[in-house]
């Protein structure tokens, strides 16, 4: 998922987007524990996706917050 994606959809399309992610995610967790995951990777980007859109929610909600801690 490209970042600039991420920017144009609406925060509920963002909630429904991290919502699946996070199911994606506990299947592959599953399937790891059970020795049926092939390509482990697909753990890390799914990881990655949902920090991208957990961090355009987070920028969304907090707008100048955001901004000043960094």
């Amino acid at each position: 998922m490209k970042i600039t994606e991420l920017r144009e959809k609406t925060l509920s399309d963002l909630d429904k987007s991290l919502l699946s992610l996070r199911k994606v995610q506990f299947g592959l967790r599953f399937q790891l524990k059970t020795q049926q995951l092939t390509d482990t990777s697909q753990i890390k980007k799914v990881r990655k996706d949902i920090a991208r859109i957990k961090t355009i929610i987070q920028e969304k909600e907090g707008g100048d917050e955001f901004r000043q801690s960094k």
